[in-house]
């Protein structure tokens, strides 16, 4: 990669894309002078962006500029977790590195585990060259679930796919329901839609256990039970019926199984369902109301779905009722109404074409096992056996951080200092995770290489231009996969394509990669109303009640109301729910070790309500801990109605090492799945909290 170096008299603008885990993929303008970068902004002539970007990524210098940057490789000389390193040249590391992964290939390559998800969601520096590497190689294929599988199922099995409103069009609703999101901290850019609506005279809902940000700034907001949402769901569903505010006519026309899901929803008025979700029922029966009122008046319906309330035991039926919503009011006739979680499925990316799944042939294992990165304790801890296969002895980790990030992570941690395991981490920076490595690798940045997007919160494709070089001897993770591939003789020609060609590859005939060259983004020809005529991408072109794909794997064909895994008072050892969302100055584990931003955040938080608090002889600012039988966490109370009784917030996800009691929250949470999706259950974990001194 060449990046032209400009005269300090002569800044230069490239272009590029914002690379995080958000679903508002901003469009970047990064300012250029003698090869460093100045300035970074939000680009302004990007619709979805304009100009604006988040706390979190307007401080993106302060992270590529961060003088604890990794910029050179390393070889671990301590014991594994104490992050005493030395350095080595990128030679020895990486012949090092091919001849212990083709000494267990040869023996059995699925004893060879990757592990990545979205530290860039990226397609070319995630899962392209990486893929074809571990593909060639054999093996084992990872389930990449921690984050959105259970609701992804859930809108394949009743709309067809990740699919649904354009987000620009939530400006004309009249009634939104932000249902499971902070959007003020996880998704700005939608924010700045429903404030328009919001001064245009639509009503603002927000649904969410915790009276978040964006709580503060919503007409309404209804605190439920974390675990709830079908229940509540299915209420909104019975008031329609029993006050005529369904759309028989787009019901009978556009949608499967209306008979069955009716009479189950007639078993969930408003009373029942209270009692479920901890609500009163008259909170329930107004926001039906104002449903109603919609109905009748012939006006659009939006509801904006984020994966928080996806993350327990039942997350999966509870995103398929509330994405039953719509369909039984008629909200999919306007542009400006119906339902959107993920937008991903509108893109026509070349998945095959980027990451080869047909190398598996040429393979020792063509028919690799696949482990769930969800349950990664379990699996770094198993001893191997005829059902499992052989343990596995080598990780390689690559955009992620299990050790902070992943389920259960004091079974994580255990795992990753096994003495015979050999891992590999491909990082930014020593977190935790890195610090369990036998090598580090440095990444670039996204300033620093070729990548390109989709988005999960609209329907542009964007690309990013490296605006700089890479710093020290950091290099992009596909240059790294490709000189393993050189190394172990893999020598088909796919391992060979430069990082443009990748993006090239992406998206193939799909887009217009010239005019996506030319200025950055190009926008998917999706429809203003998508199935305002039906017309939904699953295999009735309705949108299905009753799903008889679920039946067919012994499933509910409807919307289930299953309780959590560990619901709230039902074990009086741990009488609370946690649940766990992003700190706002954070996202998941990334920017916690910006120091500009940790300051902002202060310290690990737990909201406890005043009730809770006194019960437990705890004031606002103590040290407490919460736990559970898995572990425990030391954090700051912050005593407060900001949650409901019965419920704590514990916001994530510090580094362990930057806790204070060398733990975080997710030490508390389970490696049990959900019911769709085979998902991990972050926000179904019951605790107890103590003040400690």
């Amino acid at each position: 990669m060449t990046v032209t170096t400009d005269a300090p008299s002569e800044p230069k603008t490239i272009r590029g894309a914002c690379p995080h885990d958000c679903p508002d993929t901003c469009a970047l303008l990064t300012t250029v002078r003698a090869g460093r970068a100045v300035h970074l902004q939000g680009n302004p002539d990007h619709p979805q962006t304009a100009g604006v970007l988040c706390t979190k990524v307007s401080r993106y210098l302060e992270r590529v500029y961060h003088p604890e940057r990794l910029l050179q490789p390393l070889r671990r000389v301590g014991r594994k977790g104490e992050g005493r390193f030395e350095p080595v040249g990128w030679d020895e590391a990486l012949d090092d590195i091919a001849a212990r992964l083709g000494a267990l290939a040869a023996h059995d390559p699925q004893t060879i585990l990757p592990y990545s998800y979205a530290g860039t969601m990226g397609l070319v520096q995630g899962e392209s060259m990486a893929a074809r590497f571990f593909h060639r190689l054999g093996a084992s294929l990872l389930d990449r679930t921690i984050c959105s599988s259970a609701g992804a199922a859930a809108l394949e099995a009743t709309i067809g796919a990740k699919v649904g409103m354009r987000v620009e069009h939530f400006a004309d609703s009249r009634l939104i329901l932000i249902w499971g999101s902070n959007s003020v901290g996880s998704n700005l850019h939608f924010w700045r839609y429903a404030q328009q609506a919001k001064r245009a005279g639509a009503r603002l809902v927000c649904i969410d256990p915790r009276r978040s940000e964006t709580a503060d700034k919503c007409h309404d907001h209804l605190a439920l039970l974390p675990g709830t949402d079908a229940a509540l769901a299915y209420a909104l569903m019975h008031e329609c019926i029993v006050h005529g505010w369904v759309d028989e006519d787009y019901v009978q026309h556009h949608t499967l199984g209306w008979p069955a899901l009716r009479e189950r929803a007639l078993q969930w008025p408003p009373a029942r369902a209270a009692a479920v979700c901890g609500l009163p029922v008259a909170q329930i029966q107004a926001l039906a109301q104002h449903i109603g009122a919609c109905v009748q008046q012939r006006q659009p319906v939006a509801i904006r779905l984020n994966y928080g309330m996806q993350r327990t035991r039942g997350g999966g039926n509870a995103v398929r009722a509330i994405a039953c919503l719509p369909a039984v009011i008629g909200a999919w006739r306007y542009r400006a109404g119906g339902v959107l979680l993920s937008s991903s499925g509108w893109y026509p990316v070349q998945r095959d074409a980027l990451q080869r799944p047909d190398l598996l042939l040429r393979s020792p294992c063509p028919q690799p096992r696949t482990l769930n990165m969800s349950t990664l304790g379990q699996l770094l801890c198993h001893p191997g056996d005829a059902h499992f296969g052989p343990p596995v002895q080598a990780l390689v980790v690559y955009n992620s951080n299990p050790a902070a990030v992943a389920p259960q992570s004091g079974e994580v941690v255990r795992g990753l200092a096994r003495e015979d395991l050999f891992t590999v981490v491909l990082e930014q920076f020593l977190t935790d995770t890195a610090d369990t490595a036998d090598y580090v690798l440095p990444a670039t940045t996204q300033l620093e290489h070729w990548d390109i997007h989709l988005s999960y919160g609209h329907t542009d494709v964007l690309l990013n231009r490296p605006a700089i070089e890479p710093l020290g001897l950091a290099r992009p993770n596909t240059w790294v996969f490709r000189q393993l591939a050189q190394r172990l003789g893999f020598d088909e020609p796919c391992f060979a394509d430069d990082d443009l060609a990748l993006c090239r590859q992406a998206f193939g005939d799909a887009i217009d990669f010239d005019a996506l060259l030319g200025r950055g983004w190009v926008s998917l020809p999706v429809p203003d109303a998508p199935f305002a005529d039906g017309g939904f991408p699953t295999p009735s072109g309705r949108c299905e009640f009753a799903s008889d794909r679920l039946a067919a794997l012994g499933l509910d064909p409807l919307p289930e109301v299953l309780p959590n895994h560990e619901p709230a008072g039902a074990d009086p050892r741990y009488p609370l729910a946690m649940i766990s969302p992003p700190a706002r100055h954070f996202l998941n584990s990334t920017f916690v070790n910006v120091v500009s931003l940790r300051d902002a955040e202060g310290e690990p938080l737990l909201d406890i309500h005043p009730d809770d608090a006194a019960a437990r002889g705890i004031a606002d600012g103590d040290w407490v801990e919460a736990f559970n039988d898995r572990g425990c966490c030391r954090l700051r109370a912050r005593v407060g109605t900001r949650t409901r009784p019965g419920v704590v917030v514990g916001l994530g996800i510090w580094w362990r090492k930057l806790s204070p009691s060398g733990t975080n929250v997710n030490e508390l949470t389970s490696q049990a799945l959900t019911d769709l999706g085979r998902a991990p259950t972050f926000y179904d974990c019951a605790v107890d909290v103590r003040r400690v001194d």
